[in-house]
Protein backbone atom coordinates (compact mmCIF):
# COMPACT_ATOMS: atom_id res chain seq x y z
CA UNK A 1 0.00 0.00 0.00
CA UNK A 2 1.21 3.41 -1.13
CA UNK A 3 1.52 6.66 0.97
CA UNK A 4 0.48 8.22 -1.70
CA UNK A 5 -2.80 6.04 -1.94
CA UNK A 6 -6.55 8.07 -2.72
CA UNK A 7 -8.86 7.93 -0.25
CA UNK A 8 -11.66 5.49 -0.06
CA UNK A 9 -14.64 5.24 1.84
CA UNK A 10 -15.26 3.06 4.96
CA UNK A 11 -17.68 3.04 7.75
CA UNK A 12 -15.42 4.88 10.29
CA UNK A 13 -15.91 7.79 8.76
CA UNK A 14 -19.73 7.36 10.13
CA UNK A 15 -18.08 8.21 13.46
CA UNK A 16 -20.33 11.16 15.05
CA UNK A 17 -17.12 12.91 15.10
CA UNK A 18 -17.45 13.37 11.79
CA UNK A 19 -20.69 14.09 11.34
CA UNK A 20 -20.02 17.87 10.87
CA UNK A 21 -18.34 17.46 7.71
CA UNK A 22 -20.70 15.61 6.70
CA UNK A 23 -23.35 17.69 7.20
CA UNK A 24 -21.77 20.73 6.42
CA UNK A 25 -21.21 19.30 2.96
CA UNK A 26 -24.41 17.64 2.72
CA UNK A 27 -25.79 21.83 3.31
CA UNK A 28 -23.52 23.03 0.53
CA UNK A 29 -24.29 21.05 -1.80
CA UNK A 30 -28.21 21.41 -1.17
CA UNK A 31 -27.81 25.11 -1.17
CA UNK A 32 -26.06 25.11 -4.35
CA UNK A 33 -28.09 22.77 -6.36
CA UNK A 34 -31.72 24.72 -5.17
CA UNK A 35 -30.97 28.44 -5.18
CA UNK A 36 -29.93 29.53 -8.83
CA UNK A 37 -26.57 31.47 -9.64
CA UNK A 38 -28.36 34.63 -9.59
CA UNK A 39 -28.83 34.37 -6.04
CA UNK A 40 -25.67 32.34 -5.18
CA UNK A 41 -23.26 35.18 -6.56
CA UNK A 42 -24.95 37.91 -4.39
CA UNK A 43 -25.32 35.72 -1.25
CA UNK A 44 -21.95 34.70 -1.21
CA UNK A 45 -20.63 38.17 -1.93
CA UNK A 46 -22.64 39.59 1.02
CA UNK A 47 -21.26 37.13 3.00
CA UNK A 48 -17.18 37.87 2.13
CA UNK A 49 -18.44 41.41 2.66
CA UNK A 50 -19.71 40.93 6.22
CA UNK A 51 -17.31 38.48 7.14
CA UNK A 52 -14.47 41.66 6.91
CA UNK A 53 -14.77 42.98 10.44
CA UNK A 54 -14.05 39.60 11.81
CA UNK A 55 -10.96 38.84 9.37
CA UNK A 56 -9.17 41.74 10.06
CA UNK A 57 -5.81 40.31 9.99
CA UNK A 58 -6.97 39.13 6.31
CA UNK A 59 -7.64 42.93 5.25
CA UNK A 60 -4.15 44.18 6.47
CA UNK A 61 -2.61 41.18 4.60
CA UNK A 62 -4.36 42.25 1.17
CA UNK A 63 -3.88 45.86 1.51
CA UNK A 64 -0.54 45.34 2.09
CA UNK A 65 -0.18 42.67 -0.96
CA UNK A 66 -1.75 45.40 -3.31
CA UNK A 67 0.77 48.17 -1.77
CA UNK A 68 3.67 46.09 -2.29
CA UNK A 69 2.24 44.88 -5.94
CA UNK A 70 1.46 48.07 -7.23
CA UNK A 71 3.37 50.76 -4.93
CA UNK A 72 1.55 53.34 -7.51
CA UNK A 73 -2.02 52.33 -7.38
CA UNK A 74 -4.41 55.23 -5.62
CA UNK A 75 -5.37 53.92 -1.53
CA UNK A 76 -8.42 54.31 -2.74
CA UNK A 77 -8.14 52.11 -5.37
CA UNK A 78 -6.40 49.41 -3.11
CA UNK A 79 -9.44 49.94 -0.99
CA UNK A 80 -11.98 49.18 -3.69
CA UNK A 81 -9.99 45.83 -4.70
CA UNK A 82 -9.95 44.55 -1.49
CA UNK A 83 -13.83 44.87 -0.94
CA UNK A 84 -14.56 43.40 -4.12
CA UNK A 85 -11.76 40.73 -3.09
CA UNK A 86 -13.42 39.84 0.03
CA UNK A 87 -16.63 39.67 -1.75
CA UNK A 88 -15.30 37.07 -4.03
CA UNK A 89 -13.57 35.42 -1.66
CA UNK A 90 -17.22 34.90 -0.01
CA UNK A 91 -18.33 33.93 -3.52
CA UNK A 92 -15.49 31.07 -3.68
CA UNK A 93 -17.04 28.82 -1.03
CA UNK A 94 -20.46 28.59 -3.88
CA UNK A 95 -18.13 28.13 -6.31
CA UNK A 96 -16.44 25.43 -4.60
CA UNK A 97 -19.60 23.55 -4.13
CA UNK A 98 -20.47 24.50 -7.93
CA UNK A 99 -17.68 22.52 -8.79
CA UNK A 100 -17.82 19.47 -6.57
CA UNK A 101 -21.44 18.97 -6.32
CA UNK A 102 -23.30 20.72 -9.55
CA UNK A 103 -24.07 17.95 -12.67
CA UNK A 104 -22.03 18.82 -15.79
CA UNK A 105 -24.73 19.81 -17.87
CA UNK A 106 -25.26 22.78 -15.67
CA UNK A 107 -21.88 24.03 -15.29
CA UNK A 108 -21.17 23.32 -18.84
CA UNK A 109 -23.98 26.24 -19.46
CA UNK A 110 -21.77 28.77 -17.69
CA UNK A 111 -18.11 28.34 -19.63
CA UNK A 112 -16.61 30.08 -22.07
CA UNK A 113 -13.58 29.18 -23.97
CA UNK A 114 -10.90 31.51 -25.27
CA UNK A 115 -7.94 30.03 -27.96
CA UNK A 116 -8.05 26.86 -26.65
CA UNK A 117 -6.36 25.63 -29.77
CA UNK A 118 -2.76 24.68 -28.88
CA UNK A 119 -3.66 22.90 -25.85
CA UNK A 120 -6.57 20.80 -28.28
CA UNK A 121 -3.42 20.03 -30.46
CA UNK A 122 -0.69 19.12 -28.01
CA UNK A 123 -3.24 16.39 -27.11
CA UNK A 124 -3.47 15.34 -30.20
CA UNK A 125 -0.08 14.79 -30.24
CA UNK A 126 -0.44 13.17 -26.91
CA UNK A 127 2.15 15.93 -25.50
CA UNK A 128 2.18 16.35 -21.96
CA UNK A 129 1.48 20.28 -20.84
CA UNK A 130 2.06 21.80 -17.69
CA UNK A 131 -1.07 24.60 -17.23
CA UNK A 132 0.23 27.33 -15.35
CA UNK A 133 -2.81 28.92 -13.83
CA UNK A 134 -2.85 31.30 -10.99
CA UNK A 135 -4.55 30.83 -7.43
CA UNK A 136 -7.84 32.92 -8.83
CA UNK A 137 -10.36 32.45 -6.04
CA UNK A 138 -12.53 30.41 -9.01
CA UNK A 139 -9.84 27.79 -9.52
CA UNK A 140 -11.89 25.19 -8.39
CA UNK A 141 -14.27 26.13 -11.15
CA UNK A 142 -11.42 26.63 -13.81
CA UNK A 143 -10.42 22.89 -12.88
CA UNK A 144 -13.57 21.26 -13.75
CA UNK A 145 -14.36 23.24 -16.58
CA UNK A 146 -10.99 22.22 -18.20
CA UNK A 147 -12.09 18.48 -18.13
CA UNK A 148 -15.71 19.30 -19.32
CA UNK A 149 -14.14 20.16 -22.65
CA UNK A 150 -12.41 17.28 -22.90
CA UNK A 151 -8.83 17.51 -21.48
CA UNK A 152 -9.08 16.54 -18.11
CA UNK A 153 -6.11 17.24 -15.87
CA UNK A 154 -3.92 16.31 -12.79
CA UNK A 155 -3.83 18.97 -10.07
CA UNK A 156 -1.30 18.97 -7.14
CA UNK A 157 -3.14 18.87 -3.59
CA UNK A 158 -2.24 18.73 -0.16
CA UNK A 159 -4.23 15.90 1.37
CA UNK A 160 -6.31 17.42 4.70
CA UNK A 161 -6.18 15.86 7.94
CA UNK A 162 -9.59 14.98 8.34
CA UNK A 163 -10.46 11.77 6.26
CA UNK A 164 -14.20 13.02 5.68
CA UNK A 165 -13.25 15.96 4.37
CA UNK A 166 -10.25 14.77 2.65
CA UNK A 167 -12.85 11.61 1.17
CA UNK A 168 -14.83 14.40 -0.36
CA UNK A 169 -12.90 16.65 -1.46
CA UNK A 170 -11.08 14.16 -3.57
CA UNK A 171 -14.44 13.10 -4.83
CA UNK A 172 -14.84 16.59 -5.61
CA UNK A 173 -11.99 17.22 -7.65
CA UNK A 174 -12.23 14.02 -9.82
CA UNK A 175 -15.12 14.98 -11.97
CA UNK A 176 -15.10 14.52 -15.85
CA UNK A 177 -12.00 12.48 -15.43
CA UNK A 178 -10.13 14.83 -13.78
CA UNK A 179 -7.41 13.23 -11.20
CA UNK A 180 -5.32 14.80 -8.06
CA UNK A 181 -1.51 13.97 -6.99
CA UNK A 182 -0.02 14.49 -3.71
CA UNK A 183 1.72 17.72 -3.68
CA UNK A 184 5.12 15.52 -2.54
CA UNK A 185 4.89 13.06 -5.30
CA UNK A 186 7.23 14.21 -7.62
CA UNK A 187 7.68 10.84 -10.00
CA UNK A 188 4.07 10.73 -10.33
CA UNK A 189 3.82 14.46 -11.88
CA UNK A 190 6.87 13.73 -14.36
CA UNK A 191 5.02 10.35 -15.16
CA UNK A 192 1.83 12.31 -15.66
CA UNK A 193 3.54 14.89 -18.22
CA UNK A 194 5.54 12.06 -19.56
CA UNK A 195 2.54 10.25 -20.59
CA UNK A 196 0.96 13.00 -22.71
CA UNK A 197 -1.44 14.20 -19.86
CA UNK A 198 -1.76 18.00 -18.41
CA UNK A 199 -0.37 19.12 -15.31
CA UNK A 200 -2.17 22.07 -13.27
CA UNK A 201 0.95 24.27 -11.83
CA UNK A 202 0.35 26.96 -9.63
CA UNK A 203 3.31 28.74 -8.66
CA UNK A 204 2.12 32.27 -7.76
CA UNK A 205 2.63 31.88 -3.70
CA UNK A 206 5.33 31.90 -1.89
CA UNK A 207 5.92 28.68 -0.19
CA UNK A 208 8.90 29.25 1.54
CA UNK A 209 12.70 28.77 0.14
CA UNK A 210 13.20 25.32 -0.31
CA UNK A 211 13.61 24.77 -4.26
CA UNK A 212 12.86 28.63 -4.75
CA UNK A 213 14.28 31.21 -5.91
CA UNK A 214 13.99 35.10 -5.33
CA UNK A 215 12.93 37.12 -8.49
CA UNK A 216 10.51 39.58 -9.26
CA UNK A 217 6.90 39.59 -8.95
CA UNK A 218 4.93 42.47 -9.36
CA UNK A 219 6.84 45.21 -8.01
CA UNK A 220 8.54 43.01 -5.31
CA UNK A 221 11.97 43.08 -6.75
CA UNK A 222 13.24 39.65 -5.02
CA UNK A 223 9.84 37.84 -4.55
CA UNK A 224 10.51 33.73 -3.24
CA UNK A 225 9.33 31.89 -6.54
CA UNK A 226 9.38 28.35 -6.75
CA UNK A 227 11.57 26.55 -9.28
CA UNK A 228 8.95 23.63 -9.97
CA UNK A 229 8.33 24.33 -13.61
CA UNK A 230 11.77 24.51 -14.65
CA UNK A 231 12.31 20.83 -13.28
CA UNK A 232 9.41 19.44 -14.63
CA UNK A 233 10.21 20.95 -17.81
CA UNK A 234 13.66 20.05 -18.72
CA UNK A 235 12.96 16.05 -17.33
CA UNK A 236 9.81 15.92 -19.47
CA UNK A 237 10.07 18.17 -22.28
CA UNK A 238 6.37 19.17 -21.83
CA UNK A 239 4.72 22.32 -23.56
CA UNK A 240 3.95 24.98 -21.17
CA UNK A 241 0.59 26.99 -21.19
CA UNK A 242 -0.54 29.73 -19.24
CA UNK A 243 -4.73 29.37 -18.27
CA UNK A 244 -6.67 31.80 -16.65
CA UNK A 245 -10.45 31.14 -15.52
CA UNK A 246 -12.22 34.19 -14.17
CA UNK A 247 -15.82 34.87 -13.85
CA UNK A 248 -16.51 37.73 -16.27
CA UNK A 249 -19.43 40.64 -16.40
CA UNK A 250 -22.25 37.62 -17.57
CA UNK A 251 -21.68 35.54 -14.36
CA UNK A 252 -19.65 33.17 -16.92
CA UNK A 253 -16.76 31.36 -16.02
CA UNK A 254 -14.11 32.15 -19.20
CA UNK A 255 -10.88 30.27 -19.46
CA UNK A 256 -8.49 32.27 -21.45
CA UNK A 257 -5.54 30.30 -23.09
CA UNK A 258 -2.22 32.13 -23.74
CA UNK A 259 -0.03 31.25 -25.95
CA UNK A 260 2.52 28.35 -25.23
CA UNK A 261 5.76 29.37 -23.74
CA UNK A 262 7.96 26.66 -23.44
CA UNK A 263 9.89 27.16 -26.50
CA UNK A 264 11.18 30.24 -25.13
CA UNK A 265 11.07 29.77 -21.47
CA UNK A 266 14.77 29.11 -19.78
CA UNK A 267 14.23 25.52 -18.28
CA UNK A 268 17.87 25.09 -17.62
CA UNK A 269 18.00 28.78 -15.27
CA UNK A 270 16.11 28.87 -12.21
CA UNK A 271 16.50 32.73 -11.65
CA UNK A 272 15.63 33.28 -15.98
CA UNK A 273 12.73 30.52 -15.37
CA UNK A 274 10.97 31.85 -12.56
CA UNK A 275 11.25 35.34 -13.93
CA UNK A 276 9.35 34.46 -16.91
CA UNK A 277 7.05 31.87 -14.98
CA UNK A 278 5.87 35.22 -13.17
CA UNK A 279 5.58 37.46 -15.99
CA UNK A 280 3.46 34.69 -17.77
CA UNK A 281 1.19 34.89 -14.07
CA UNK A 282 1.05 38.84 -13.83
CA UNK A 283 -0.48 38.73 -17.54
CA UNK A 284 -3.03 36.33 -15.93
CA UNK A 285 -3.88 37.82 -12.98
CA UNK A 286 -4.13 40.91 -14.40
CA UNK A 287 -7.20 40.68 -16.35
CA UNK A 288 -9.39 39.96 -13.07
CA UNK A 289 -7.10 41.51 -10.55
CA UNK A 290 -10.26 41.54 -7.49
CA UNK A 291 -10.13 37.82 -8.13
CA UNK A 292 -6.74 36.45 -7.64
CA UNK A 293 -5.74 35.26 -3.91
CA UNK A 294 -4.90 38.03 -1.85
CA UNK A 295 -5.32 37.56 1.12
CA UNK A 296 -2.16 34.91 0.93
CA UNK A 297 1.18 36.52 2.55
CA UNK A 298 2.89 36.20 -0.88
CA UNK A 299 5.47 38.27 0.05
CA UNK A 300 6.53 36.57 3.84
CA UNK A 301 10.02 34.94 3.14
CA UNK A 302 12.83 37.26 2.71
CA UNK A 303 15.99 37.15 0.83
CA UNK A 304 17.78 37.89 3.71
CA UNK A 305 17.42 34.86 6.37
CA UNK A 306 18.22 37.26 9.35
CA UNK A 307 14.66 39.21 8.40
CA UNK A 308 12.06 37.75 9.68
CA UNK A 309 9.30 35.75 8.53
CA UNK A 310 6.67 38.43 7.49
CA UNK A 311 8.41 41.01 8.14
CA UNK A 312 7.28 43.42 5.43
CA UNK A 313 3.30 42.63 6.90
CA UNK A 314 4.47 44.11 10.51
Amino acid sequence: MSKYDNPTFSAKLLHPIYWGVWFGFGLLALIVNILPLAILLPFGRSLGKMAMPFARSRVKVAKRNLELAFPNMAQDEIERIVIENFKNTGFALFETGITWFWPTWRLKRHIKVHNAKHIIECAKQKKGVLVCHPHALNLEVSARAFAILGYPGHGVYRPHSNPAYNLIQYWGRTHNGNKVIDRKNLKEMIRTLKSGERLFYLGDHDYGRNKAVFVPFFAVKEACTVTGANILAKVTDCAIIPMTGFRDTDNKWELYFDDPIHEQFPKDDLEAGATYMNKALEKAILRKVDQWMWLHKRFKTAKDESLPKGYLYK
